[in-house]
């Protein structure tokens, strides 16, 4: 009873900011939403949702190489719902609902947490390699100093030693299975399929740039994203990267309206595949 009641109040309160973070900006949606068709918003918001799966998808595939593999529903309910908690202030909170609700399907508590760390090069160094490719090295070469040490942080045989020198410092039982370079190397490819669906979530509610241009938009935003820590989901600094990105195509105003509508959709998208997630993996149950 205890571990339902803390569950459903981290669901409560993930939804609460979730739910914060649209209506504080409401005047200023509504009005980026009314610049947009219908069928720009569900074309984007299809986008978003393919998006996240590939994000699951990396997950998954981690989890599965670390020794841990699990069915598609059970997986998908672990991330999407454990995913809520980026909402709520602090890093820490996705990764302790992933480990716990994992923990129920025979998931090790060290391998939740390590697949969870390690999205985080995985999102970083493939979303800085797509920048580099869509936006021109002219403007952004200078995320090529980053490269080097992302693509060390992405070799297994470093990731292994550092997961197991971080276990070893907590007291706790080694990894069984070690990262493998096929896992890695599959995770990168639903990371990058991933981008691929967020550029067109960019380009559908946005379009002036092109396809590739709006590939390119999102990553660099959502990397800049991700690098601050210290505000949920990178809430703020996503919007402001992006809307300088998004200057020589739009003027200020249309590409505020965009960076915002584009958060919307995203938390609109989060709230869709941890309900209909959760929903699925119920139905499995009964």
């Amino acid at each position: 009873m205890a571990k339902k009641l803390v569950r459903v109040g981290f669901l409560l309160v993930a939804l609460g900011f979730g739910g914060w973070a649209v209506a504080s900006q409401w005047d200023a949606v509504l009005a980026g939403f009314a610049r947009l068709s219908w069928p720009a918003l569900a074309g984007s918001l299809v986008a978003v949702v393919a998006a996240l799966l590939g994000a699951m998808l990396t997950w998954r595939t981690l989890l599965a190489d670390l020794g841990s593999p699990l069915p598609l529903r059970p997986a998908a309910k672990v991330f999407f719902v454990g995913q809520l908690g980026k909402y709520i202030p602090g890093t820490v909170w996705p990764m302790l609902a992933q480990m716990e609700m994992g923990r129920d399907l025979g998931v090790p508590r060290s391998r939740s947490a390590a697949a969870f760390f390690l999205m985080m090069p995985i999102q970083l160094a493939t979303g800085l390699l797509v920048t580099l490719g869509t936006l021109g090295w002219d403007k952004y070469g200078w995320l090529l100093l980053l490269i080097p040490l992302l693509l060390v942080l992405l070799e297994p045989k470093v990731i292994n030693a550092v997961i197991t020198f971080g276990l070893r410092r907590l007291k706790r039982e080694p990894l069984e299975r070690p990262l493998t370079r096929r896992g890695m190397l599959t995770a990168l490819g639903w990371a990058l399929a991933g981008w691929t669906a967020y550029g067109v979530h960019l380009y559908c509610i946005a379009p002036q740039g092109g396809l590739l241009f709006a590939v390119g938009a999102f990553a660099l935003s959502w990397c800049l994203g991700i690098m601050t820590f210290v505000v949920p989901a990178g809430a703020g600094v996503r919007e402001v990267a992006m809307v300088a990105v998004l200057a020589p195509q739009l003027d200020r105003g249309s590409a505020i309206a965009v960076a915002l509508s584009s958060r919307i959709v995203i938390v609109i998208g989060d709230l869709i595949c941890a309900g209909l997630a959760g929903i699925a993996a119920r139905r499995d149950s009964v």
